[in-house]
Protein backbone atom coordinates (compact mmCIF):
# COMPACT_ATOMS: atom_id res chain seq x y z
CA UNK A 1 0.00 0.00 0.00
CA UNK A 2 1.53 3.40 -1.08
CA UNK A 3 2.54 5.61 2.22
CA UNK A 4 -0.67 8.34 0.87
CA UNK A 5 -3.20 5.15 1.19
CA UNK A 6 -1.32 4.37 5.18
CA UNK A 7 -1.82 8.09 6.43
CA UNK A 8 -5.68 8.35 5.18
CA UNK A 9 -6.05 4.84 6.64
CA UNK A 10 -4.07 6.55 10.26
CA UNK A 11 -6.49 9.68 10.20
CA UNK A 12 -9.38 7.36 9.50
CA UNK A 13 -9.16 4.90 12.41
CA UNK A 14 -8.53 8.35 14.17
CA UNK A 15 -11.63 9.94 13.34
CA UNK A 16 -13.56 6.45 13.37
CA UNK A 17 -11.96 5.33 16.90
CA UNK A 18 -11.49 2.17 15.00
CA UNK A 19 -8.21 0.34 16.84
CA UNK A 20 -8.35 -2.46 15.09
CA UNK A 21 -7.38 -0.29 11.97
CA UNK A 22 -5.15 1.43 13.71
CA UNK A 23 -2.89 -1.14 14.80
CA UNK A 24 -2.99 -2.90 12.02
CA UNK A 25 -2.00 0.85 9.95
CA UNK A 26 0.95 1.35 12.47
CA UNK A 27 2.34 -2.38 11.98
CA UNK A 28 2.19 -2.38 7.79
CA UNK A 29 3.81 1.25 8.47
CA UNK A 30 6.36 -0.63 10.52
CA UNK A 31 7.12 -3.53 7.94
CA UNK A 32 7.55 -0.63 5.38
CA UNK A 33 9.95 0.86 7.20
CA UNK A 34 12.06 -2.28 8.08
CA UNK A 35 11.95 -3.72 4.52
CA UNK A 36 13.38 -0.20 3.76
CA UNK A 37 16.26 -0.97 6.24
CA UNK A 38 15.17 2.25 8.38
CA UNK A 39 15.09 -0.49 11.54
CA UNK A 40 15.20 2.80 14.20
CA UNK A 41 11.88 4.25 13.00
CA UNK A 42 10.41 1.02 12.28
CA UNK A 43 10.84 -0.27 15.90
CA UNK A 44 9.90 3.54 17.28
CA UNK A 45 6.45 2.79 15.50
CA UNK A 46 6.29 -1.08 16.99
CA UNK A 47 7.43 0.55 20.62
CA UNK A 48 4.90 3.46 20.94
CA UNK A 49 2.46 0.50 19.57
CA UNK A 50 3.28 -1.93 22.69
CA UNK A 51 2.50 1.05 24.54
CA UNK A 52 -0.48 2.27 23.25
CA UNK A 53 -1.86 -1.78 23.57
CA UNK A 54 -0.29 -1.57 27.24
CA UNK A 55 -2.70 0.59 28.62
CA UNK A 56 -6.19 0.22 29.65
CA UNK A 57 -8.17 -0.37 26.26
CA UNK A 58 -11.83 1.94 25.85
CA UNK A 59 -14.83 -0.30 24.92
CA UNK A 60 -14.61 -1.97 21.36
CA UNK A 61 -16.02 0.26 18.52
CA UNK A 62 -18.07 -2.28 16.54
CA UNK A 63 -17.20 -2.11 13.17
CA UNK A 64 -20.28 -1.84 10.84
CA UNK A 65 -22.31 -4.82 9.62
CA UNK A 66 -20.21 -5.69 6.77
CA UNK A 67 -16.62 -5.70 8.27
CA UNK A 68 -15.08 -2.89 6.77
CA UNK A 69 -14.97 -4.53 3.49
CA UNK A 70 -18.35 -4.20 1.83
CA UNK A 71 -19.47 -8.08 2.42
CA UNK A 72 -17.19 -8.80 -0.18
CA UNK A 73 -15.22 -11.45 1.70
CA UNK A 74 -16.32 -13.97 5.15
CA UNK A 75 -14.39 -14.98 7.56
CA UNK A 76 -13.50 -18.59 9.12
CA UNK A 77 -11.86 -19.02 12.49
CA UNK A 78 -9.31 -21.59 11.79
CA UNK A 79 -9.53 -25.01 13.35
CA UNK A 80 -7.31 -27.83 11.12
CA UNK A 81 -4.03 -27.60 11.68
CA UNK A 82 -1.29 -28.65 9.27
CA UNK A 83 0.07 -31.92 10.68
CA UNK A 84 -4.41 -32.88 10.41
CA UNK A 85 -3.79 -32.62 6.65
CA UNK A 86 -2.26 -35.82 4.74
CA UNK A 87 -0.19 -33.90 2.01
CA UNK A 88 1.99 -35.70 -0.75
CA UNK A 89 5.73 -36.52 0.00
CA UNK A 90 7.79 -32.97 -0.30
CA UNK A 91 4.57 -30.72 0.13
CA UNK A 92 4.14 -30.65 3.67
CA UNK A 93 8.09 -29.70 3.73
CA UNK A 94 7.40 -26.73 1.29
CA UNK A 95 4.35 -25.67 3.01
CA UNK A 96 6.61 -26.18 6.46
CA UNK A 97 8.78 -23.47 5.13
CA UNK A 98 6.08 -20.82 3.93
CA UNK A 99 5.17 -20.75 7.47
CA UNK A 100 8.32 -20.54 9.23
CA UNK A 101 9.56 -17.96 6.52
CA UNK A 102 6.28 -15.88 7.53
CA UNK A 103 7.06 -16.03 11.61
CA UNK A 104 10.75 -15.33 11.29
CA UNK A 105 10.03 -13.06 8.68
CA UNK A 106 11.69 -10.23 10.59
CA UNK A 107 15.19 -11.92 10.76
CA UNK A 108 14.88 -12.33 6.90
CA UNK A 109 14.03 -8.35 6.55
CA UNK A 110 17.08 -7.55 8.92
CA UNK A 111 18.83 -9.31 5.61
CA UNK A 112 16.65 -7.63 3.22
CA UNK A 113 14.51 -10.17 2.13
CA UNK A 114 10.89 -10.99 2.53
CA UNK A 115 9.03 -14.10 3.12
CA UNK A 116 7.37 -15.97 0.44
CA UNK A 117 3.27 -15.34 0.87
CA UNK A 118 2.04 -16.50 -2.88
CA UNK A 119 0.90 -20.26 -2.40
CA UNK A 120 -0.98 -22.00 -5.78
CA UNK A 121 -3.43 -25.01 -5.47
CA UNK A 122 -4.31 -27.16 -7.94
CA UNK A 123 -5.96 -30.57 -8.00
CA UNK A 124 -9.84 -32.37 -8.69
CA UNK A 125 -12.11 -31.32 -6.40
CA UNK A 126 -12.60 -32.78 -2.85
CA UNK A 127 -8.79 -32.98 -2.11
CA UNK A 128 -7.34 -30.55 -0.01
CA UNK A 129 -7.11 -27.09 -1.35
CA UNK A 130 -9.45 -25.23 1.49
CA UNK A 131 -8.55 -27.35 4.59
CA UNK A 132 -4.88 -26.84 3.50
CA UNK A 133 -5.38 -22.56 3.13
CA UNK A 134 -7.13 -22.84 6.80
CA UNK A 135 -4.24 -25.26 8.39
CA UNK A 136 -2.21 -22.52 6.85
CA UNK A 137 -4.28 -19.70 8.69
CA UNK A 138 -4.15 -21.65 11.92
CA UNK A 139 -0.74 -22.14 12.19
CA UNK A 140 0.04 -18.55 11.64
CA UNK A 141 -2.79 -17.43 14.00
CA UNK A 142 -4.10 -15.43 11.85
CA UNK A 143 -7.71 -14.91 9.95
CA UNK A 144 -8.90 -16.93 6.99
CA UNK A 145 -10.83 -14.21 4.94
CA UNK A 146 -12.74 -16.25 2.02
CA UNK A 147 -13.68 -14.18 -1.59
CA UNK A 148 -17.02 -13.93 -2.10
CA UNK A 149 -17.34 -14.16 -5.61
CA UNK A 150 -21.30 -13.35 -5.87
CA UNK A 151 -20.50 -9.82 -4.08
CA UNK A 152 -17.48 -9.35 -5.97
CA UNK A 153 -18.52 -10.23 -9.59
CA UNK A 154 -20.35 -7.11 -11.14
CA UNK A 155 -23.03 -6.98 -14.46
CA UNK A 156 -21.66 -3.46 -15.67
CA UNK A 157 -18.68 -2.68 -16.99
CA UNK A 158 -15.57 -1.80 -14.40
CA UNK A 159 -17.46 -2.93 -11.15
CA UNK A 160 -15.71 -6.34 -11.07
CA UNK A 161 -12.50 -4.38 -11.03
CA UNK A 162 -13.42 -1.71 -8.47
CA UNK A 163 -14.77 -4.25 -6.11
CA UNK A 164 -11.20 -5.95 -6.23
CA UNK A 165 -9.45 -2.81 -5.59
CA UNK A 166 -11.89 -2.46 -2.47
CA UNK A 167 -11.36 -6.15 -1.41
CA UNK A 168 -7.37 -6.02 -1.94
CA UNK A 169 -7.09 -2.50 0.04
CA UNK A 170 -8.79 -4.33 2.95
CA UNK A 171 -6.82 -6.69 3.65
CA UNK A 172 -3.70 -5.14 3.02
CA UNK A 173 -4.11 -3.90 6.02
CA UNK A 174 -4.33 -7.03 7.99
CA UNK A 175 -2.17 -9.59 8.29
CA UNK A 176 -4.13 -12.50 7.65
CA UNK A 177 -4.40 -15.61 4.68
CA UNK A 178 -6.94 -14.62 1.62
CA UNK A 179 -8.20 -17.31 -0.31
CA UNK A 180 -9.63 -17.44 -3.41
CA UNK A 181 -11.43 -20.81 -3.97
CA UNK A 182 -12.15 -22.03 -7.52
CA UNK A 183 -9.55 -19.37 -8.96
CA UNK A 184 -9.81 -20.01 -12.60
CA UNK A 185 -13.56 -18.26 -12.07
CA UNK A 186 -11.75 -14.63 -11.68
CA UNK A 187 -7.99 -15.46 -13.86
CA UNK A 188 -9.46 -17.07 -16.32
CA UNK A 189 -6.43 -16.85 -19.23
CA UNK A 190 -6.90 -14.16 -21.36
CA UNK A 191 -6.14 -15.10 -24.99
CA UNK A 192 -9.33 -16.70 -25.02
CA UNK A 193 -11.51 -15.75 -27.67
CA UNK A 194 -14.72 -16.83 -25.90
CA UNK A 195 -13.99 -14.01 -23.26
CA UNK A 196 -15.07 -10.96 -23.35
CA UNK A 197 -12.37 -7.61 -23.20
CA UNK A 198 -13.98 -6.64 -19.40
CA UNK A 199 -12.65 -10.52 -17.77
CA UNK A 200 -9.30 -9.53 -19.32
CA UNK A 201 -9.40 -5.89 -18.26
CA UNK A 202 -10.51 -8.30 -14.54
CA UNK A 203 -7.31 -10.69 -14.82
CA UNK A 204 -5.05 -7.45 -15.45
CA UNK A 205 -6.57 -6.01 -12.52
CA UNK A 206 -6.39 -8.92 -10.52
CA UNK A 207 -2.74 -9.42 -11.02
CA UNK A 208 -1.52 -5.89 -10.55
CA UNK A 209 -3.51 -6.21 -6.90
CA UNK A 210 -2.05 -9.35 -6.47
CA UNK A 211 1.58 -8.11 -7.19
CA UNK A 212 0.99 -4.82 -5.00
CA UNK A 213 0.17 -7.07 -1.56
CA UNK A 214 2.25 -6.79 1.35
CA UNK A 215 4.31 -9.92 2.26
CA UNK A 216 2.30 -10.35 5.65
CA UNK A 217 -1.33 -11.26 3.29
CA UNK A 218 -0.74 -14.53 2.39
CA UNK A 219 -2.83 -15.69 -1.03
CA UNK A 220 -3.53 -18.86 -1.21
CA UNK A 221 -5.79 -19.63 -4.51
CA UNK A 222 -7.23 -23.28 -5.44
CA UNK A 223 -8.40 -24.32 -8.55
CA UNK A 224 -9.83 -27.89 -9.87
CA UNK A 225 -9.12 -26.49 -13.80
CA UNK A 226 -5.43 -25.13 -13.66
CA UNK A 227 -5.18 -25.30 -17.71
CA UNK A 228 -8.15 -22.49 -17.76
CA UNK A 229 -5.66 -20.18 -15.41
CA UNK A 230 -3.64 -17.63 -17.71
CA UNK A 231 -0.28 -17.82 -18.04
CA UNK A 232 0.59 -14.98 -16.44
CA UNK A 233 -1.00 -16.18 -13.00
CA UNK A 234 1.29 -19.03 -12.49
CA UNK A 235 4.16 -16.78 -12.21
CA UNK A 236 2.75 -14.48 -9.54
CA UNK A 237 2.68 -17.54 -7.50
CA UNK A 238 6.09 -18.37 -5.60
CA UNK A 239 4.84 -21.77 -4.53
CA UNK A 240 2.51 -24.13 -6.78
CA UNK A 241 1.73 -27.54 -5.38
CA UNK A 242 -0.54 -30.24 -7.17
CA UNK A 243 -3.15 -32.30 -4.31
CA UNK A 244 -3.92 -35.36 -6.17
CA UNK A 245 -6.43 -37.70 -5.29
CA UNK A 246 -5.21 -39.62 -2.22
CA UNK A 247 -2.69 -43.14 -2.83
CA UNK A 248 -3.49 -45.87 -0.77
CA UNK A 249 -0.87 -45.27 1.96
CA UNK A 250 -2.52 -42.13 2.45
CA UNK A 251 -5.62 -44.02 2.65
CA UNK A 252 -4.59 -46.41 5.20
CA UNK A 253 -3.22 -43.64 7.29
CA UNK A 254 -6.41 -41.60 7.09
CA UNK A 255 -8.29 -45.21 8.64
CA UNK A 256 -5.57 -45.88 11.09
CA UNK A 257 -6.03 -42.11 12.51
CA UNK A 258 -9.61 -42.61 12.54
CA UNK A 259 -9.66 -46.01 14.88
CA UNK A 260 -7.42 -44.00 17.04
CA UNK A 261 -9.67 -41.07 17.31
CA UNK A 262 -13.21 -43.11 17.40
CA UNK A 263 -10.80 -45.08 20.50
CA UNK A 264 -12.53 -48.89 19.34
CA UNK A 265 -11.34 -51.22 17.05
CA UNK A 266 -12.60 -50.86 13.45
CA UNK A 267 -13.04 -54.59 13.23
CA UNK A 268 -10.81 -54.81 10.03
CA UNK A 269 -7.71 -53.80 9.27
CA UNK A 270 -6.89 -50.09 7.81
CA UNK A 271 -5.54 -51.55 4.88
CA UNK A 272 -8.28 -54.36 4.34
CA UNK A 273 -10.79 -51.44 4.89
CA UNK A 274 -8.79 -48.64 2.27
CA UNK A 275 -9.13 -51.77 -0.51
CA UNK A 276 -12.22 -51.88 -0.20
CA UNK A 277 -13.35 -48.54 -0.33
CA UNK A 278 -13.84 -47.20 -3.54
CA UNK A 279 -13.22 -43.10 -3.10
CA UNK A 280 -11.02 -40.67 -4.96
CA UNK A 281 -11.20 -37.66 -2.75
CA UNK A 282 -10.38 -37.06 0.93
CA UNK A 283 -13.38 -35.27 1.12
CA UNK A 284 -15.32 -38.57 0.43
CA UNK A 285 -13.32 -40.29 2.92
CA UNK A 286 -14.11 -37.78 5.48
CA UNK A 287 -17.78 -38.42 4.73
CA UNK A 288 -17.53 -42.06 4.98
CA UNK A 289 -15.93 -42.22 8.21
CA UNK A 290 -18.34 -39.47 9.71
CA UNK A 291 -21.24 -42.02 8.77
CA UNK A 292 -19.04 -44.42 10.57
CA UNK A 293 -19.27 -42.55 13.75
CA UNK A 294 -22.36 -41.44 13.44
CA UNK A 295 -24.45 -44.82 13.29
CA UNK A 296 -21.74 -46.29 15.88
CA UNK A 297 -22.92 -43.53 18.24
CA UNK A 298 -26.63 -43.82 17.80
CA UNK A 299 -25.94 -47.67 18.45
CA UNK A 300 -24.44 -47.61 21.51
CA UNK A 301 -24.03 -49.78 24.16
CA UNK A 302 -24.74 -52.64 21.95
CA UNK A 303 -23.27 -51.45 18.05
CA UNK A 304 -20.76 -53.59 16.39
CA UNK A 305 -18.82 -51.32 14.20
CA UNK A 306 -17.58 -54.23 12.27
CA UNK A 307 -21.21 -54.62 11.26
CA UNK A 308 -21.90 -50.76 10.68
CA UNK A 309 -18.35 -50.98 8.66
CA UNK A 310 -19.74 -53.41 6.42
CA UNK A 311 -23.33 -51.74 5.92
CA UNK A 312 -21.87 -48.46 4.98
CA UNK A 313 -19.42 -50.16 2.50
CA UNK A 314 -22.18 -51.73 0.59
CA UNK A 315 -24.20 -48.24 0.53
CA UNK A 316 -21.27 -46.90 -0.80
CA UNK A 317 -20.76 -49.08 -3.54
CA UNK A 318 -24.18 -48.34 -4.56
CA UNK A 319 -23.20 -44.80 -4.67
CA UNK A 320 -23.79 -42.89 -8.12
CA UNK A 321 -20.23 -41.61 -9.22
CA UNK A 322 -19.59 -37.83 -10.65
CA UNK A 323 -20.43 -38.31 -14.49
CA UNK A 324 -22.15 -41.63 -14.03
CA UNK A 325 -25.93 -41.98 -15.60
CA UNK A 326 -28.72 -43.27 -13.30
CA UNK A 327 -29.28 -47.34 -13.97
CA UNK A 328 -32.63 -47.33 -15.91
CA UNK A 329 -35.60 -48.30 -14.36
CA UNK A 330 -37.73 -51.53 -15.40
CA UNK A 331 -41.23 -51.49 -16.70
Amino acid sequence: MSRADLIVNLVRAGTQGDQGLFRSTVEAMAAEERAKHHHQLAERLEENLREANARPKPAEVVRSFDGGHGGLLYEIDPRRTLESVLLPEGVDQAVSELIEEQQRRDILRSYGLEPRHRLLLSGPPGNGKTTLAEAVAHELMVPLFVVRYEAVIGSFLGETSSRLKRLFDFVRTHQCVLFFDEFDTLGKERGDTHETGEIKRVVSSLLLQIDALPSHVVVVTATNHAELLDRAVWRRFQLRIGLPAPTLDQKITWFTRFEERIGAPLGLTPRALALRLRTASFSDLEDFCQDIHRRYVLSLPDGSLRSIINDRLSQWHGRVQPGAQPAASKT
